[in-house]
């Protein structure tokens, strides 16, 4: 079944997709399915366990367990609920009774499916223990072991959450297409852009002023993130790494300077952008997963430079931009992964970059292959980035590669402008390319934290 640009752009809590919005969803489905438990465990393996602390996935069960939705919990609240319910022993849990729990972090342990694997198991009277296996798979979309299964067959669609706004939806669209070659020539026949065979797909579950208002909402959630993190205050993010917020500080330096002769002065703008984002981002704040948390800052930092430094830049182009963004989006999820426990950050920053690419090569004038060929020069250059984060939290290398990310897409958007739309690495080629590498890759460069920067940077 086709993914929406919905399921793409959901709003949500960081600091991590597959880490804290993930697992936040799968313990509200567990909750909700047995609300009458007497006592409750959730155990996470894999990376969750590996980081789930530094990735705040401990807070997010304790909270899903207690109802809340990742879209609408209240960030202000969440370190002091969880302290409370740590101090009581007792969950509340669907948010109607209280009960006992367990939560257990397995940091050498793996389930089969996918390394962010969570086991929840309820206790209702007499009865025997049920289980349930929910495995997150990066962007915030969660599994059953069973739902898992079926998708690798292609028997069901992957959604976010089962109350996301394409779930239930349809299997039939007028313009399918799982690879770049086959989007490509669904234009070509329509002699449409990318954005508009997204647009007429999209209108299987939605009018025309749904999807135009539902990814102008997704911008002003995106906007809201950045005005948040330019008026954060100077301090330091939270988790004992001691990263001051940069940002803020930033922000007054440029206005300062506004008007002064610097022709590299938009780049300094894209990175404030980008900085902005992926610190509320690491302090737990509301972001969009686009496609991941981890990589949240670049799609917005690229859209803030089309409409601060494009001539006639406007709302109609932001809508192109995200319908042609999730266009490659949903390649990428389809033929590799966005999840960086399963592909590194090569999955996260480097589908962001390749989405952004697009997005905005569409809105400079580009043709499809054109598009194409921005989101190829995007992930190509991307091929191989490890997730090793320090600490295990998303904020070293995290926050400064989503700057440097959001910049590259800019260039490669230019750079594809500047031919014809052809060129010697398919969008494809990359993807599997993609793929293929994070397979190669050692686990412990892929969100664990055994290796890499999140070794070297302690030892050194």
């Amino acid at each position: 079944m086709p993914l929406s640009a919905f399921d793409l752009y959901s709003v949500g809590i960081g600091p991590s997709s597959s880490h804290t919005v993930g697992p936040m969803r799968a313990a509200r489905r567990f909750a909700q399915e047995f609300p009458r438990a007497t006592r409750v465990r959730v155990e996470l393996f894999g990376s969750l366990g590996a980081t789930g602390r530094g990735h705040h996935s401990d807070a997010a069960v304790l909270l899903g367990l207690e109802d809340e939705d990742p879209a609408t919990v209240d960030t202000a609240r969440v370190a002091e609920r969880v302290a409370a319910i740590h101090q009581s022993g007792l969950v509340l849990l669907a948010g109607k009774r209280q009960v006992p729990f367990e939560l257990i972090l397995h940091r050498r342990r793996s389930l089969p499916g996918h390394p962010n694997g969570m086991r929840c198991t309820a206790w209702t009277g007499g009865a025997e223990p049920a289980e349930r296996v929910f495995y997150s798979i990066g962007g915030g979309f969660v599994l059953t072991d069973q739902e898992l299964q079926a998708n690798s067959t292609g028997e069901t669609a992957t959604t976010p959450d089962e109350a996301a706004p394409g779930a239930g939806r349809k299997p039939c669209v007028p313009h399918p297409f799982g690879t770049g070659a086959e989007l490509l020539a669904v234009c070509a026949a329509e002699r449409a852009p990318i954005s508009a065979i997204m647009r007429a797909n999209e209108r299987v579950w939605r009018t025309d002023e749904e999807i135009d208002g539902g990814l102008l909402d997704i911008w002003t959630v995106m906007r809201s993130c950045v005005q948040r993190g330019l008026r954060a205050g100077e301090g330091l993010l939270p988790g004992g790494l001691r990263v001051k917020r940069r940002a803020p500080g930033l922000f007054r330096d440029l206005t300062a300077t506004a008007g002064r002769d610097d022709p590299l002065h938009v780049i300094d703008w894209v990175n404030l952008y980008a900085l902005a984002v992926n610190e509320e981002n690491a302090a737990g704040g509301r972001v969009v997963t686009a496609p991941t948390n981890g990589a949240a800052g670049i799609i917005p930092a690229v859209l803030h430079y089309y409409r601060r430094f494009v001539p006639d830049a406007d709302g109609a182009g932001v809508v192109r931009f995200l319908l042609t963004a999730a266009a490659v989006g949903i390649l990428i999820k389809g033929a590799a992964s966005i999840s960086g426990a399963e592909v590194g950050c090569q999955g996260e920053v480097g589908s962001a970059a390749a989405m952004a690419a697009a997005g905005l090569c569409e809105i400079l004038g580009g043709t499809p292959e054109q598009v194409e060929n921005a989101a190829e020069i995007a992930l190509e250059h991307s091929l191989g980035l490890t997730c090793d984060p320090v600490g295990g939290l998303v904020q070293v290398p995290c926050i400064e590669r989503n700057a440097i990310a959001s910049v590259k897409a800019i260039n490669a958007a230019r750079l594809a402008l500047r031919g014809d739309g052809t060129h010697r690495v398919s969008l494809d080629t990359a993807i599997v390319t993609m793929r293929e590498t994070g397979r190669d890759m050692s686990t412990k460069y892929k969100e664990t934290s055994l290796g890499g920067l999140a070794v070297t940077v302690v030892e050194c």
